[in-house]
């Protein structure tokens, strides 16, 4: 059971010892080049030691586990404030504790939006069950006229700037954020979208859209915002961040703007490295996701991309919604996915199982790079280091059950799917933020 939060601006529960030793898991952290088994001391929410035999009144047995640095997902929506209905910073947060996550960047497209200190302060006292680092609006309502107020938002606690849910139309509003960005060291988070090509398009435009009679967003739509953005990244210096890349296209001008050494770089997410268009063919609004399932060729390319270190990171781009909003008709119901409690097992599914990646590859674009993007304290398997850790059973699978999620939007399109890689348990600063019913027996001892 994970723990209860009572309200208030508290951290994860403490629910067992604050001193233990995590015994005999298998370690995998690529900023140690660690991948052997071993015993972790923790002692008040910090690694305190890494060898064998350690010894402590408070054991948890994890022979068989796999130990990792806790994930950072540096895209979610916790729709809090304006839309609880669909999630609230506490329930998406419990969410992300149960995949295995330990830090969330939260999205700016709330109600209000995060604009402004007061609101960024609120989404900070809420209750939670993993770290919170809020994005803020490029600019003011998310409206593409008048930038935010960037220093201001810095200080604020903010860690980068985004208008997700529509791209920045403007270059010129573009050109003067990645400028106004620059002493702030923040980077711009960009839906790369031209609202005019996309139109009113539900999926992408292509062969199955044609059959289904659905409006289609074109590549272009995603291509040609980003190539613009590069340009002016190019011209004007600054971060750009390139949110849910979804087509080759994208992927091919990201891997030139590297080669140019542009301080670009780019995410993508597991709905669009593990689904094509085709699954639209169910006419599941689960399906329906802004940039949409795209074509083979793209899924190929968006997987290459991850590969080859051209796409940096994977992000889950969670986004809840209702049960009613998610029923009605395809054309009508909300874009979005949520997607935070299987974005592991589906990235090691897809990419650690077929072969296409080691393990610890996986673990520096799920940990390792989203902190370095958001300018977060790494988190590793060494002493000295925030004890946000996930153990693992990559030997068991499990069968995702929309019903089961914990977080208030059920709308998952991989219902009914096996995957391996099941989290047994997630640790922030030394807490239980979520446990599996099957690692609770695991712990033996008493608090030291």
């Amino acid at each position: 059971m994970a723990p209860s939060i009572d309200g208030g601006p508290v951290r994860v529960a403490q629910v067992r010892p604050r001193r233990y030793v995590i015994r005999g898991a298998r370690l995998v952290d690529p900023q140690t080049g660690h991948d052997g088994v071993a015993d972790v001391f923790v002692d008040d929410g910090r690694i305190v030691e890494v060898g064998s035999g350690l010894r402590c009144a408070a054991i948890f047995d994890a022979a068989g586990l796999t130990l990792m640095p806790g994930f950072a997902d540096a895209h979610v929506h916790l729709r809090e404030p304006g839309n609880e209905e669909k999630e609230t910073v506490e329930s998406g947060t419990l969410a992300a504790a149960r995949g295995g996550v330990t830090a969330v960047a939260c999205m700016p497209n709330t109600v209000p939006a995060i604009d402004n200190r007061a609101v960024v302060e609120f989404v900070l006292s809420r209750p939670r069950y993993v770290k919170v680092h809020p994005i803020a609006a490029i600019t003011k309502g998310r409206e593409g006229k008048e930038l935010t107020e960037y220093g201001d938002l810095r200080e604020a606690g903010v860690v980068g700037l985004s208008d997700d849910g529509r791209g920045v139309q403007s270059s010129e509003v573009m050109r003067r954020a990645l400028e106004y960005s620059r002493p702030f060291d923040l980077p711009l988070i960009q839906h790369c979208q031209d609202e005019a090509l996309a139109g009113e398009g539900v999926m992408h435009e292509g062969f199955v859209s044609t059959v289904l009679g659905f409006k289609g967003m074109p590549w272009t739509a995603e291509a040609c915002m980003l190539a613009r953005d590069l340009l002016l990244l190019e011209q004007v210096g600054g971060r750009l961040h390139v949110a849910h890349l979804s087509c080759r296209q994208s992927v091919e001008l990201v891997r030139a703007a590297k080669a140019r050494g542009l301080a670009v770089t780019a995410e993508a997410c597991p709905h669009h490295f593990a689904l094509t268009d085709e699954a639209v063919r169910t006419f599941d609004p689960c399906t329906k996701v802004n940039p949409p399932l795209r074509e083979p060729a793209d899924r190929d390319a968006v997987l290459a991309g991850l590969v080859d270190g051209t796409v940096d990171m994977i992000a889950s781009d969670h986004a809840p919604h209702t049960g009613d909003e998610k029923e009605l008709e395809y054309c009508s119901a909300p874009f979005g996915i949520s997607g935070i409690e299987t974005m592991f097992s589906l990235a090691y599914t897809h990419l650690v199982g077929p072969g296409k990646v080691v393990l610890g590859a996986l673990v520096d674009r799920m940990a390792v790079r989203p902190r370095k993007l958001l300018g977060l304290p790494p988190v590793s398997l060494r002493a000295g280091s925030a004890a946000d850790l996930v153990l693992v059973d990559l030997s068991t699978g499990w069968t995702v059950n929309k019903e089961r999620l914990l977080s208030r939007g059920k709308n998952t399109p991989f219902h009914g799917h096996d995957l391996a890689g099941r989290i047994m348990l997630t640790l922030v600063d030394g807490a239980v933020a979520w446990s599996d019913e099957a690692a609770t027996g695991r712990w033996s001892g008493q608090s030291a």
